[in-house]
């Protein structure tokens, strides 16, 4: 009883030393400016809280863990509660937490129910936050004891499962999942090998002999591919915002919420435990409390789909509640919940944290740190929304030439900041391109991002486990249940597949005979790229080639399985059905860990010349900045952006560019203090290194 008692009293000072510390200005006003960031980018549609992670992510590098993760955690808990007011408002979803809540949230809209709408989707979404926050809460004293069993062996196997599910669980392309995997995997060892310091894939550039830093691959995966298809669409939502019917009705939409709080908890139930399975995210949680709700509440079936508040409340409960849920596989087992806690993960890294015991004992207090965070910025966002919805609400109408050249510029300081090299600008751009031919192709980015995060660690606790075990590391009990778990999750999509075609036979039948299509090329590339990186393998030390040739035959069997069946399987009909089956269909199939390109609807010559200008730009970009700076190019780069794609007012654009300047100007050059990249005219002519980021 003594020990539960000692036990108890160090998770309690741990939680108050947590919540004093947070509570410090400074921190607060970290976890302020995430919570309305995380609310602009869950409002804007088009970028989305995947890539505003990645984008602050750098920005982390000087703050102590406690404010890094407020920050983080802010934006991250709040975006879900900004994306109905697009889906309620417009019809547009901000992102893809909010597919379901368009079904009910619309309608209601149109009948001039939209402040009940939002209000409901406002409660919900802080009542589903909390009780996900309490749910992390509840599970660290669950797994404190259950971490004093685990080593090295038991947190491979934790990797190695994190990664098959991630993969597998990559929306209808599970072999493409695996495949990213297993590249993220590889691009992790890329640098000196630490066992026998062999030059890995380093292609003679002082730049990788410490391997590819995070940041420029995350922004250019996330972040890039997001704004090329915002330029391409060039989509704007042109409504007016009627004040009067955004307040109306918002105290029943909170009575709402509160009399269907049975609703709320199961839907919250749904939101925290599925979100807290690694490789599902908000794209399917939604629909699973959809179509919960759908199933259980009596008289669903008939007024869901048509503007039935239960909708609503439902898919909003359960998007907030999965940021806590994910939040505990990610900081117990260093395996993410979801794609956010896989960037997440990159945090842990730059300061210095060890996902796993570590968390739940010796940084316990930044443990309990990130549950008043998740639980603050739910309280914080709802605040923000109920105050200032009309004003979120026009953040929706904004046009792409608006967005994109303030975002393009904090990307590129973000960008800088990993190394601060050349090298993360040339690593920005490459995996920006690629980030982007991924999404065109349907390949799943979030997997290659986990298996980038955790490379270092499997291949270091395989070391580990062969030293100190041999191989009888295998047969521990956890050990092998967990790569049994793993086995089996890879091999489900086939049996699955089986099963619904109804037998080998059938399945067999399903094939033909190889049919070419231009979207098999990118496969093709992709295979040829692991085909390469595992032919200069060959020669390495066997100690230092061992993981790489392994995962890069995976790689290779696998992407091989995928252009056979792109190849040779026959086209599925597609689901018809009134909006309720298209909403049960949607829970079957709605299992994505990313956000596809929404740009398939213009004709293909159309997107090869928007992406191509999108590309120009950053490649102009670039040579300005190392011509003239960071800043002087900015306002170069807006005045020609708005000019050539709107173009835009003068009157709009001279206040835009001194804005965005003062901005970049104060935020990183005076209180950041951020070195600029080198540019030719400091060196040519000094004295003009007086100009900001001329250098």
């Amino acid at each position: 009883m003594e020990g539960i008692g000692a036990e108890a009293a160090f998770m309690a000072a741990a939680a108050g030393k947590a919540f004093v510390t947070l509570m410090e200005p400074h921190r607060l006003m970290y976890l302020m400016a995430g919570c309305m960031m995380g609310l602009i980018l869950g409002i804007v549609p088009g970028i989305g809280g995947l890539a505003g992670t990645a984008m602050l992510l750098p920005f982390t590098f000087g703050m102590d863990p406690y404010s890094a993760f407020a920050l983080l955690l802010g934006l991250g808990a709040t975006t879900a509660t900004g994306d109905p007011i697009p889906a309620i408002l417009f019809g547009v979803p901000g992102g893809a937490a909010s597919a379901a809540t368009v079904l009910d949230g619309f309608p209601m809209a149109k009948r001039g129910e939209a402040g009940r709408a939002l209000s409901a989707a406002y409660m919900s979404s802080m009542m589903g936050g909390i009780f996900g926050a309490m749910l992390l809460a509840v599970s660290i004293p669950i797994l404190r004891p259950v971490m004093l069993y685990l080593g090295s062996p038991e947190l491979l196997a934790f990797s190695v499962l994190g990664i098959s599910m991630v993969a597998v669980l990559s929306g209808s392309a599970p072999l493409r999942g695996v495949a990213a995997g297993c590249l993220g995997i590889m691009i992790a060892m890329i640098g000196s090998d630490p066992q026998t310091g062999t030059l890995r894939w380093t292609m003679d550039s002082l730049y990788l002999w410490d391997g590819l830093p995070l940041t420029p691959v995350l922004l250019g995966l996330f972040a890039l591919p997001e704004l090329c298809d915002l330029l391409i669409a060039r989509t704007t939502i042109s409504k007016e915002i009627d004040k009067d019917n955004i307040y109306k009705g918002q105290w029943q939409g909170v009575k709402d919420c509160f009399e269907n709080w049975w609703l709320i908890v199961r839907c919250s139930w749904i939101g925290g435990g599925i979100g807290s399975i690694p490789g599902i995210s908000a794209s399917v949680v939604d629909w699973l409390a959809y179509g919960h709700a759908l199933k259980t509440e009596k008289g669903a079936h008939l007024t869901f789909g048509k503007g039935d508040v239960r909708g609503v409340i439902a898919s909003e409960s359960s998007n907030n509640a999965k940021e806590g849920g994910a939040l505990v596989p990610t900081v117990a087992f260093g395996v993410p919940g979801s794609a956010t806690m896989a960037i997440l993960l990159g945090a842990f890294l730059i300061h210095g944290l060890v996902p796993g015991p570590d968390m739940l004992h010796k940084n316990l207090d930044i443990t309990y740190a990130m549950v008043w965070s998740v639980a603050l910025a739910n309280i914080l966002g709802a605040g923000a929304c109920y105050a200032f919805s009309p004003q979120f609400a026009r953040l929706a109408t904004l046009r792409y030439t608006l967005i994109l050249p303030a975002v393009l510029s904090v990307v590129y300081i973000g960008a800088f900041e990993a190394s601060r090299s050349w090298g993360d600008m040339f690593a920005l751009l490459l995996f920006g391109v690629f980030g982007w031919l991924m999404k065109q192709f349907k390949w799943p980015r979030p997997p290659l991002v986990l298996g980038l995060v955790l490379g270092d660690s499997i291949e270091r606790y395989m070391f580990i486990s062969i030293e100190r075990y041999s191989y009888s590391w295998l047969f521990r009990p956890v050990v092998a249940i967990l790569l049994l778990m793993a086995i089996v999750g890879v091999v489900r999509p086939f049996l699955a597949d089986v099963r619904q075609q109804g037998g080998i036979g059938k399945l067999l039948r399903s094939f033909r005979m190889p049919q070419f299509k231009p979207q098999q090329l990118f496969t093709m590339f992709f295979i040829a790229l692991i085909a390469t990186m595992v032919a200069a393998a060959q020669p390495w030390a066997f100690a230092a080639k061992l993981v790489p040739i392994i995962v890069g035959s995976l790689a290779l069997l696998v992407a091989g399985l995928s252009l056979f069946n792109e190849l040779c399987r026959k086209p599925t009909a597609a689901a018809t059905g009134s909006l309720a089956e298209q909403a049960q269909a949607e829970i079957g199939q709605k299992i994505h860990m990313d956000i596809e390109s929404d740009t398939g609807h213009l004709p293909l010559r159309t997107i090869v010349t928007r992406s191509a200008r999108f590309f120009a730009y950053l490649l102009a970009f670039m040579a300005s900045m190392a011509v003239i700076g960071l800043i002087p190019t900015a306002a170069i780069f807006v005045i020609v952006f708005m000019r050539l794609e709107g173009p835009e007012n003068w009157k709009l654009i001279i206040p835009y560019v001194v804005v965005l300047l003062l901005g970049i100007y104060v935020a990183f050059d005076v209180f950041m203090s951020l070195p600029w990249p080198p540019t030719l005219l400091g060196k040519l002519v000094p004295a003009l290194k007086i100009i900001p980021s001329v250098q």
